[in-house]
């Protein structure tokens, strides 16, 4: 069986104060973000770090319904999720749920920097939470 998975696109780490997290990236590991998005449909903004091809995605909610908030009032801050690129992510999201795995979106849905994601079930999963990643075209081309 081929891999489904290209590459990691992001680890998502859920914070209560974005930019003290910023700061704390640039001021400790001279990182940079290279992309802000507030993602309105999951209640969230995120800042992107650019580490090789992949992100670190620092992540806080934007109101007290979203799943990042459930998560930092059930467990603090820290990795909440990681996010693996695939090259289709309908096709990703149909051989997850054929094998029997839980999902949680049963179809794939926008996410931010104009990708298509997916989320697969913790509980399937070892205990975390992925993301599938399908890159658009523009988005793809940032990688190489």
């Amino acid at each position: 069986m081929e891999s489904l998975l290209t590459d990691i696109d992001h680890v998502a780490i859920a914070v209560h104060d974005l930019d003290a997290a910023v700061a704390w990236y640039a001021e400790i590991m001279g990182a940079k973000v290279v992309h802000r998005e507030d993602v309105v449909s999951d209640g969230v903004r995120e800042a992107l770090i650019r580490v090789g091809d992949s992100y670190i995605q620092l992540l806080t909610p934007t109101r007290a319904d979203s799943t990042v908030a459930a998560f930092l009032e059930r467990r603090g801050e820290g990795l909440h999720h990681v996010g693996f690129r695939v090259a289709n992510c309908s096709a990703a999201l149909d051989a997850v749920r054929a094998s029997g795995a839980r999902v949680i979106d049963e179809v794939p849905r926008p996410g931010s920097r104009a990708t298509t994601i997916a989320f697969v079930h913790p509980t399937t999963s070892f205990g975390t939470l992925i993301e599938l990643v399908e890159e658009s075209v523009s988005t793809s081309s940032t990688h190489q």
